[in-house]
């Protein structure tokens, strides 16, 4: 029987209670932050955090600590919380005992997942794709009783060898060209008052020309806090316009939210390649005043 996207990327908290003492496995916990204020012009301010003190406080066995904010992004980077390069990624693994060999669960607990399939998208990115999302996270882990642990686990070098998909992550010049392509969609992952401009973060609000709104919330189920069913978020893309036979770019604010989206997609069996995420996205594209903006206000 042929693995469906959903049993390849997503594992449930049953499942990994099973598997806890699985020397080939690796866990990691990406619980952060993005913290905003928006002031009575409508213009938001945001920061991004991370949760080490969450993680310490209690986490599940076996799982170490991924500060999204610092351990995985490239800091010479202009624009905030771009990708690790590769050579950054590879040290940073390799020195936490995360290799080629592991299978790695990735959790967090974002309502939507999205510090989780940020991790899944960059491990992909670089050409790792045994990287699975824990299905509801540490809250559902915590609200079903599941053992949490305050113990920091070490484990030896590994080696972890990045096989770069440069399709997987587009770059502002490329994303200006895919404005005239009528083979691309391209997915905002914001909530909606983002989206229209009625809540602006950066210089310029709106969003970027073409783009389809499919907040990441949209894909949760908001009762059980999982992923909806293959049959609901295959109603939701369809009535989005978006279809898995062309090339889908998703952005957000800062290339996180986005993921979610991408992942949604990719459970769907929308193959990789057909996936991006605009990294920059919002950050860069609504600071720059030589870009198109949509139904976004100037400064």
């Amino acid at each position: 029987m042929k693995e469906s996207g959903r049993d390849r990327l997503l594992v449930s908290t049953d499942w990994l209670a099973g598997h806890l003492k699985d020397p080939g496995l690796r866990i990691v916990d990406l619980r952060g932050l993005v913290v905003t204020h928006t002031d009575d012009r409508g213009v938001q301010q945001a920061a991004y955090r991370g949760a080490r003190d969450l993680y310490d406080a209690g986490h599940i066995p076996g799982a170490m600590y991924v500060d999204w904010t610092q351990d995985i992004v490239n800091k010479e980077d202009s624009v905030p919380a771009q990708a690790a390069t590769a050579e950054q990624l590879r040290a940073f693994l390799e020195a936490r005992g995360i290799g080629d060999e592991h299978t790695i669960i990735a959790y967090c607990d974002h309502p939507a997942c999205q510090f989780s399939t940020r991790f899944w998208w960059l491990m992909n990115l670089y050409g790792n794709d045994h990287v699975r999302v824990l299905d509801g996270g540490f809250a559902r882990w915590q609200r079903e009783g599941r053992t949490i642990t305050t113990e920091v686990p070490r484990y030896p070098p590994a080696r972890f060898t990045p096989r770069p998909r440069p399709y997987l992550r587009v770059a502002l010049e490329e994303m200006r060209n895919l404005l005239s392509c009528p083979a691309v969609s391209i997915l905002d992952a914001r909530d909606s008052g983002q989206y229209t401009g009625s809540i602006r973060r950066g210089a310029f609000g709106g969003h970027i020309p073409g783009a389809l709104n499919i907040p990441r919330e949209a894909l949760i189920d908001e009762d059980r806090g999982v992923f909806r069913s293959e049959a609901e978020l295959a109603r939701i893309f369809a009535s989005s316009g978006v279809h898995d036979s062309e090339r889908i770019v998703a952005y957000c604010n800062g290339g996180v939210a986005a993921t979610s989206v991408l992942f949604a997609l990719a459970l769907q069996g929308v193959p990789l390649e057909r996936l991006a995420n605009y990294d920059g996205s919002w950050n860069e594209w609504g600071n720059r005043g030589d870009v198109p903006h949509r139904d976004g206000a100037q400064p």
